[in-house]
C-alpha cells in the first residue's frame, strides 16, 4: 500500500485546517515520513490552494504529484502538465461520459496519470467503461459532506484486478488503513488527518503502520 499525502489549507466542510502551511516544508515532512506521492490542492475558492503551492511542493521533493482540482476542460489538463503535475483528478460526478473519456485520453496522451474519482457504483461503472486504471473511491458525500467509511470496502469487490484502487476521505489511523488494505486497496489519499497532526512525518509513519505485512 501507499500513502498519498495531501497539501490542503482548508476544506468546505471543516473550514481552515492549516491556512499558513508552508508547502515546501510540508512536502519534505511527508517525504521523510514515507509518503509515496503528494496531492496538492490548487483550487483557491473552496480549498485556499494555488498553483504556487503545487510548484513549490513539486520542486522540494522527488515524489510524483497529483493536481487536486476541479478538472472540467482540456485546458485544465494542459495547465496541470505545464505546472509540473504527474497526475490529474477527474471527478466522475462533475463530468458527463464524453468529457470523462476525452479528458482521460488527453491525460494519457500527455504521459500523465488520471485518478478517476467515484462515489457510487454507477460512477464506478462509468470509470470502468473508459478503461480507467487508477480509480479513487471518495467516502465523503459531495452534497452532505458526511463520510461513509463502509463505502470504499463495499465498492472494492466491483473493481477488476488490474485497477489500482485508492481510498479517499475519512482515513484517520492505522486501523482504517489496515481495513482498506484487507479490502484490496493499493493506496490511501489522506489530507485532514495529516495536515492537522502537528508532526506530518510522524503522521505518515503512523498510517503506514497499518500496511499489511508480507
Amino acid at each position: 500500500m501507499a500513502v498519498i499525502s495531501e497539501i490542503k489549507r482548508r476544506s468546505p466542510s471543516k473550514g481552515d485546517l492549516l491556512p499558513d502551511l508552508d508547502p515546501v516544508s510540508l512536502a519534505r515532512d511527508y517525504a521523510d515520513g514515507g509518503a509515496a506521492a503528494l496531492s496538492v490542492l490548487t483550487d483557491e475558492e473552496w480549498f485556499g490552494g494555488s498553483v504556487a503551492d503545487l510548484t513549490a511542493a513539486r520542486g522540494a521533493v522527488e515524489l510524483p504529484v497529483l493536481r487536486k482540482d476541479f478538472t472540467v476542460h482540456r485546458h485544465d489538463v494542459l495547465d496541470a502538465r505545464t505546472m509540473g503535475a504527474d497526475c490529474v483528478l477527474l471527478i466522475a460526478a462533475a463530468l458527463d461520459d464524453r468529457e470523462l473519456r476525452d479528458l482521460h485520453a488527453l491525460a494519457t496522451e500527455l504521459a500523465m496519470d488520471a485518478l478517476v474519482e467515484v462515489h457510487d457504483e454507477a460512477e464506478l461503472d462509468r470509470a470502468l467503461a473508459i478503461d480507467a486504471g487508477l480509480i479513487g473511491v471518495n467516502q465523503r458525500d459531495l452534497v452532505t459532506f458526511e463520510v461513509d467509511t463502509a463505502r470504499a470496502v463495499r465498492m472494492a469487490a466491483r473493481m477488476p484486478s488490474g485497477v489500482v484502487r485508492v481510498a479517499e476521505s475519512g482515513v484517520r489511523d492505522a486501523d482504517d488503513v489496515a481495513n482498506l488494505g484487507a479490502a484490496g486497496y493499493h493506496a490511501v489519499l489522506v489530507g485532514e488527518t495529516l495536515v492537522t497532526h502537528g508532526d506530518p512525518a510522524a503522521g505518515v509513519r503512523e498510517l503506514r503502520a497499518g500496511f499489511p505485512r508480507k
